[in-house]
């Protein structure tokens, strides 16, 4: 791996961005401090936090003069993730540049393994890894990432990743009037957008430790899923145009995999003589039609027939 006499990474910086993270900035910074290929600067836009107890911790951050690697912070009026990932990137002086939100922290080798992704593929617009999930919910979440047509029926990419700076210029950078959700999927749409070959690598490994909680900007967006879409597919009608195919059976297997995971545990739940809930034993009295729902419930119900 290459480095400079420093020990720092060569040619990529870091942006962090912040908004009433408390004590968790400490640990994403922490986490970049601690990489086998440490970034060259780390770069904090806190994006209007109102929290005294968070200013006072970037405040004494600025004081630090220990830390492995040279952190700058910039304070903004709020104005969305964004609007302050915009403004991180266009402070850095480097060709690859990493994204992390204040709230989530890297494994060490993140940094090392996911820059070489980008180095050894020329094609490729970005690079991220696999999450390792905790707080509420303590999983591995392994997105695939891909070429465009991948990423017209799902975002397949992680909110942090190595992207190369020049196609963010390319690209314009993020969409500063999405503040519902949906940014980074439409960034990525964006930077691949860019070149018939662009593509988005993923490391097969669980590099991101992702933070979960109920009321986090990503589940609230959930709410808004439908009505962000129709966003997405308006200002990228022409790459779903052109692969317009591939988006609609993208969505189908999505659909398809989510009914059979349901029918399997509602077959689980009459094998073993479970009370099914009410929304599964309305849907076994008038099942859907045209979607597989209807044939699901023939073999649920054939199933229950054997018993």
């Amino acid at each position: 791996m290459d480095q400079n006499r420093d020990g720092f990474g060569t040619g990529i910086e870091a942006v962090i961005t912040s908004f009433n993270q408390g004590t968790m900035i400490l640990e994403a910074v922490e986490s970049l401090c601690t990489q086998t290929v440490l970034p060259q600067k780390i770069i904090i836009v806190d994006d209007g936090s109102t929290d005294g107890c968070s200013i006072r911790i970037l405040k004494d951050m600025e004081k630090k003069a220990d830390l492995p690697v040279p952190v700058m912070i910039h304070y903004q009026e709020n104005g969305g993730v964004s609007s302050a990932r915009n403004t991180g990137i266009k402070k850095t002086q480097v060709p690859m540049v990493l994204v992390l939100d204040g709230d989530d922290k890297l494994e060490p080798e993140y940094t090392e393994y996911v820059s070489q992704l980008l180095r050894d593929n020329p094609s490729m617009v970005a690079a991220s890894s696999w999450m390792h999930t905790f707080g509420i919910l303590d999983s591995i979440v392994c997105p695939a990432g891909g070429k465009i047509n991948s990423f017209l029926s799902r975002n397949c990419c992680p909110a942090t990743h190595i992207l190369r700076r020049d196609i963010f210029e390319q690209c314009g950078g993020y969409d500063e009037s999405m503040r519902s959700g949906f940014e980074d999927w439409d960034f990525f749409l964006s930077m691949l957008e860019t070149s018939p070959e662009a593509w988005i690598g993923m490391v097969d490994k669980p590099l991101i430790r992702y933070r979960t909680a109920p009321a986090s900007s990503n589940i609230k967006s959930m709410d808004k899923r439908l009505e962000l879409m129709r966003f997405l597919i308006e200002k990228h009608i022409g790459s779903y145009h052109d692969h317009i195919v591939d988006a609609l059976l993208g969505i189908e297997a999505i659909s398809n995999s989510r009914l059979f995971h349901w029918e399997s545990e509602v077959i689980h739940a009459i094998a073993n003589h479970q009370e099914l809930s009410r929304s599964s034993e309305d849907f076994l009295e008038s099942p859907t039609y045209g979607d597989g729902g209807m044939a699901s419930a023939v073999r649920i119900a054939s199933i229950g027939g054997e018993k």
